[in-house]
């Protein structure tokens, strides 16, 4: 029931008229408690805004929604650089590679190096780069299949070059004569002085020799060694690394986890990282640093050996996923090669949703160039590097339809380089070798454009309406050229045509040094609300490859307000008895009712048509001046609060 105050001095509490002495005193009850400051001030000291501060995204890319700002050095997005702190640059550049002239050729399957020089498998064609022309020249041999694999090693104190080829295997020192074997081998891998394969139907073989038979020698010899107990076609990849003991063994990762090569009784033995069935699971799994990463579908799992066996997950898919927004997404595919270099664990990420074989789930569905089932849906493909404390994007794809395949790390042409197959091309980027700012390399090439977005940023108060009042954003190596702009969104929109362009929409930042941008712009600042805020920074570079703007910091500085809630303070006059038949009694025993009630009571001292100074109030102060014995007479002074 609505109740309305129609009398002078008069108020009513919980459907109960009183008379008060004087006047209500009304105060604004939702503010926050000043801030308490030890020893010396901070920027966050500030009594009516608060400060969020940019200046570290070491922690990586991943998370979509910050947690309030214990999540401040993450990015949801970034191709730009996020290694350093206080930098953020371009990213490196990528060259692609000329073109290799095989017409209608689209499918690489392996990239081998012998003698520094890089070897490359376009469909069964062996092609050489000649770095200094960038060129593919001719086919140096013909493949009897495509590659699946391919091993540099040094056995009997020969250098070979081998290409698995599945139902055959394919050997070269010298790069100009090959030699085709007719034994199965899928997989490669060197281990105890000699060459270990292993077939699609998971059979391991070793060899101790690869003599030529060119120089008259007889065609190696095999020898079978243990069978996976394992269908057919689960295997998906063949390496070294160590056990519980520190001893290097033969690992096998197939479709459902990991297997452990026991040399000594000839067998396989499930390890502890066993897995759901999914046919890429394990594909291009490598060992980096004192860990085994074991791929699945676009996850990694990090698997720590020792005396008790740690699996930790360790991909870029561990927080909120991958980037998915506005028609872009790199999710939903899969790693298809782990790289180690130097600083970085490299995955490259094929989203184009491919899956590769056995086939029997996708009959019917359409084929891409390298015979992978296409499922519903295109993602772009990625290069993503890992140092143990985030991930960060190196190279992404323009093209939703071209799979990225292979990669190795090289120092081919005396050149410390990631290579890597993009459909049917291929790429190179220069890499660090040791961990360096590249802003303090003279050599060091930027790519064009890049770009990191924040995470969606609610002050950790959803139910409280924030005020963008300014962002700050500190800049070096800024020019003409070499341009910064930041764009901002709200409320989680995902919509990049709704972002908003700080400074306008022709004002990049082109100078070091501070700029400061106010809400909503420098004419009104008036602030401009939001539930949620996140912003883009892009950048940007002329013609010089050795440049990049540097984003040093970004300050922003927003203010929390309360929903407005009133208190109200009044006297009851228990001396003006009756009132309204009700006795002084009557409103103690009512006043004590409305106090001790466990549920909001109403309020009002307004006689407004609109009801909408009518409040819903917890009593939370009494303090009475009461007569003795049976006279109840007295004044009563009352706070209520709005919760």
């Amino acid at each position: 029931m609505t109740y309305r105050i129609e009398d002078i001095a008069e108020v009513s509490l919980n459907g109960v008229f009183y008379p008060i002495k004087g006047t209500v005193q009304s105060t604004l009850a939702s503010i926050y408690p000043a801030k308490v400051v030890t020893g010396d001030t901070t920027r966050d000291s500030q009594q009516r805004a608060s400060v969020l501060s940019w200046s570290d995204f070491r922690g990586g890319i991943g998370v979509e929604r910050m947690v309030g700002a214990t999540q401040v050095d993450r990015a949801w997005w970034s191709t730009a650089q996020m290694r350093f702190q206080g930098h953020l640059v371009l990213p490196p550049l990528a060259t692609k590679t000329a073109d290799h002239g095989l017409s209608g050729v689209r499918t690489i399957g392996a990239i081998g190096e012998l003698a520094s020089e890089l070897y490359v498998c376009f469909g069964t064609n062996v092609l050489k780069y000649d770095n200094d022309a960038d060129s593919w020249g001719s086919s140096l041999h013909t493949l009897p299949a495509a590659a699946t694999d391919t091993l540099t090693v040094r056995l009997n104190d020969i250098v070979y070059m081998v290409f698995a080829c599945d139902s055959h295997y394919v050997r070269t020192v010298d790069g100009a004569t090959f030699e085709d074997e007719g034994d199965d081998i899928k997989y490669l891998t060197f281990w105890d002085e000699r060459i270990w394969g292993i077939d699609s139907n998971g059979q391991l073989k070793w060899a101790s020799a690869l003599a030529m038979q060119t120089n008259g020698d007889p065609a190696p010899t095999w020898t079978d060694d243990a069978q996976l107990p394992l269908p057919n076609n689960y295997v998906t990849d063949l390496f070294v690394s160590r056990d519980a003991g520190g001893e290097p063994i033969i690992y096998a990762t197939t479709s459902v986890g990991l297997y452990a090569h026991d040399a000594a009784n000839v067998r396989f033995l499930e390890t502890e990282l066993t897995l759901p069935f999914h046919p890429n699971s394990g594909k291009g799994s490598t060992k980096w640093q004192d860990s085994l990463y074991l791929t699945a579908a676009e996850g990694i799992l990090a698997y720590s050996i020792g005396p008790t066996a740690v699996v930790t997950v360790a991909g870029p898919d561990r927080d909120d996923g991958l980037f998915t927004e506005d028609g872009v997404t790199y999710s939903g595919g899969r790693i298809a090669e782990l790289v180690p270099s130097h600083n970085d664990l490299i995955a490259l990420l094929d989203a184009t949703r491919a899956a590769d074989p056995p086939l029997d789930m996708y009959l019917g569905s359409e084929m891409n160039s390298e015979g992978l089932v296409m499922q519903a849906g295109l993602g772009r493909s990625a290069v993503l590097a890992w140092n143990k404390l985030g991930w960060q994007v190196l190279w992404t794809s323009d093209d939703q339809t071209r799979a990225i395949v292979h990669g190795t790390v090289s120092n081919a042409y005396s050149a410390y380089r990631l290579w890597w197959a993009h459909d049917d091309d291929i790429y190179f980027m220069q890499l660090p070798q040791n961990i360096l700012n590249p802003k303090q390399v003279s050599t060091f090439k930027f790519a064009a454009s890049g770009e990191l977005i924040t995470p969606w940023f609610n002050a950790d108060q959803v139910e409280v309406d924030k005020l963008a009042l300014s962002l700050r954003v500190e800049v070096a190596d800024a020019s003409s050229t070499e341009t910064v702009v930041v764009d901002y969104a709200t409320n989680y929109d995902t919509d990049r045509d709704n972002y908003t362009r700080l400074g306008g929409p022709d004002n990049p930042i082109t100078r070091d040094g501070t700029t400061v941008y106010l809400f909503p712009n420098s004419t009104t600042p008036t602030g401009t609300s939001f539930r949620s805020i996140r912003f883009r920074v892009t950048l940007a570079r002329g013609d010089a490859t050795g440049l990049s703007p540097d984003v040093v910091n970004m300050t922003f500085i927003y203010r929390k307000k309360l929903p407005t809630k009133y208190g109200h303070t009044f006297t009851v006059d228990m001396t003006r008895v009756p009132h309204k038949d009700s006795t002084a009694k009557q409103m103690r025993s009512s006043l004590l009712t409305a106090t001790e009630s466990s549920s909001l009571v109403e309020f009002t001292f307004r006689d407004d048509d609109g009801n909408s100074r009518n409040y819903y109030v917890d009593v939370v102060q009494v303090t009475g001046l009461e007569f003795t014995g049976h006279d109840e007479r007295g004044e009563t002074r009352v706070t209520v609060v709005e919760p």
